[in-house]
């Protein structure tokens, strides 16, 4: 007769510092982030996933198919409990604290908490190591690295980004959609380190960006968006961009150059 191998429980601890007790390698993951769960995707594990959230639409076959657990402010506890995850993965900001305790009162929970680039390159090294795909991780990192730390040859513009309307909010400097606008060659022109203020379109006008950038996330801003700020401002220049080329911080970036670099070209 032969007795099932146990699998090694590990000891990490996450971006937070706590610490997370977890089988090794982990066999059923739920993923609460969007671009999280498509890195993990990207690292190979169809097998393993066994849960993501419904903004978790890419890769966009395997959203088609994979257990919805609910959004990432709202989770739907019995789906999960159902799925029994050894492993489940979120971060500070896109999940909410009282849904998470209630998590890692019953699961091992690693939370990422992502404000530089380099955060993410961390968060990306320390998942692989998490799930047994350390090298795939550090090709993914690499090449990231090797993108967005050469700088774009365009002149550098002073910019706003506009996340979310009515209040009108844009990206502070505490944020990564902040640090990505440096690696595009922007400069944020939003002095405040508060993540996400609310401004007016007088303060547009005092701050004098050369262009409004519109995201198409969290609120999916159109051109008729942009027609309203310029009916009060009309000399602003504005573009519509990707939300996750600047938000997402996964293996998304690998597109991030190629795209920084048409977006500089139109603008």
């Amino acid at each position: 007769m032969v007795t099932p191998v146990a699998p090694d429980v590990r000891t990490v601890h996450d971006q937070l510092g706590r610490k997370v007790n977890f089988s090794s390698p982990p066999k059923r993951i739920v993923s609460l982030v969007p671009s999280q769960t498509e890195f993990l995707f990207d690292l190979g594990l169809e097998q393993e996933m066994v849960g993501i959230t419904k903004f978790c639409i890419h890769p966009r076959e395997k959203f088609k198919t994979t257990e919805k657990v609910g959004g990432t402010k709202r989770f739907q506890f019995d789906k999960i409990e159902r799925l029994q995850p050894d492993l489940i993965i979120g971060n500070r900001e896109e999940n909410y604290q009282q849904g998470i305790d209630r998590l890692a009162a019953r699961f091992p929970v690693w939370m990422s908490d992502i404000v530089t680039l380099e955060d993410s390159l961390e968060m990306m090294r320390q998942v692989g190591d998490l799930v047994n795909k350390t090298e795939r991780a550090r090709e993914i990192v690499g090449r990231v690295q090797r993108d967005l730390t050469q700088p774009l040859k365009a002149p550098r513009l002073k910019v706003l980004y506009f996340i979310w309307r009515s209040p009108y909010m844009v990206a502070g400097r505490d944020t990564f959609i902040h640090h990505m606008l440096e690696a595009a060659g922007f400069e944020n022109v939003m002095p405040e380190a508060t993540r996400y203020p609310e401004i007016t379109l007088e303060d547009v006008r005092t701050l004098n960006p050369d262009v409004v950038l519109l995201s198409s996330e969290p609120f999916p801003f159109k051109p008729r968006h942009a027609e309203e700020i310029q009916a009060v401002l009309p000399q602003i220049k504005w573009e519509i961009v990707d939300g996750e080329m600047f938000s997402w911080y996964g293996s998304r970036l690998l597109q991030s150059r190629a795209y920084f670099e048409a977006l500089r070209q139109k603008v």
